[in-house]
């Protein structure tokens, strides 16, 4: 299995500044490289995850940090309920290396397993979501999240076939380009991926101390985008009629950044990567 490699660490970090002292919500835990690296600096972190998968990672951290690190076995649209602040909100986004390599949680269509796709253990499998759904609101998913140009076709023959394992749907696409994106798409579906996002983004603004920062670092175009727009509306002054100012208070932009060469060498699944981030003014 390939060990997951966290992705911007040290632009991530450098964006951060000085994290002494300073207490850090991690959105998405996955095996914990963001969060130690935050610990070992010197922060205090309060980690979310909803992949069960992840609970031997977190227990380790815990027993060698104690009460400065807290972990919470859900999803990160879930920091909405927290009632306390925080320095700084990160967002590692997208799918980890060990979801992926791991074929009996059917992420992959590079080894052969159950059509599952969750994130975490509840809910609806991709298979279930194919059963239920009809052609139109199959295709819909298709379309809309792996850009698949002939997608009321494909949806067709998948309704048709109703795979059950990663093969059975692979073998269902016929374009060898589709076959990622299809995979994508379903995955994104299951796991209601960009509400998700939009959910846990509406609960910074609320969670910053002023001096706050946001970090989140992309994989895909559509939550690339989803954070773009929403951090671009946050740094707009009120009454800018181009772009109505939805935050309750003012945000500046932290620069953007993505892998630099040594680290796309190190790692070529780091090379769609985006990192964006804010900082609360007051």
């Amino acid at each position: 299995m390939t060990k997951h490699i966290p992705v911007l660490l040290h632009d991530v970090m450098a964006a951060l500044g000085d994290l002494r002292g300073r207490r850090i919500i991690d959105a998405t835990f996955g095996a914990g490289g963001y969060t130690r690296a935050f610990l070992e600096a010197g922060a205090a972190v309060t980690a979310f995850d909803r992949d069960p998968n992840v609970t031997d990672d977190a227990a380790q951290i815990a027993a060698e940090y104690g009460e400065r690190f807290n972990f919470i076995p859900r999803p990160f649209s879930a920091m909405a309920e927290l009632n306390d602040t925080y320095d700084a909100v990160v967002f590692d986004l997208g799918i980890s290396s060990m979801q992926i390599d791991i074929p009996g949680r059917g992420f992959s269509f590079r080894a052969d397993g159950p059509l599952d796709m969750r994130m975490s253990a509840n809910g609806l499998s991709a298979a279930d979501l194919i059963e239920q759904a009809d052609v139109s609101t199959l295709a819909d998913i298709l379309r809309d999240y792996g850009d698949i140009k002939k997608a009321t076709v494909l949806a067709r023959a998948i309704k048709a076939a109703l795979p059950k394992t990663t093969m059975q749907l692979r073998d269902l696409i016929h374009v060898p380009r589709d076959v990622a994106p299809v995979f994508q798409a379903l995955r994104i579906a299951v796991n209601d991926e960009m509400g998700e996002v939009r959910r846990a983004l509406d609960a910074v603004p609320g969670l910053l101390v002023p001096g706050g920062k946001c970090i989140c670092v992309t994989f895909h175009s559509l939550e690339d985008r989803i954070v773009k727009n929403t951090f671009r509306a946050w740094t707009t002054a009120p009454g800018d009629p181009r772009m109505p100012a939805v935050a309750a208070a003012p945000f500046s932009m932290i620069a953007p950044k993505t892998p630099a060469a040594a680290e796309l060498e190190n790692n070529p699944r780091a090379r769609s990567a985006h990192m964006r981030g804010v900082i609360k003014s007051y």
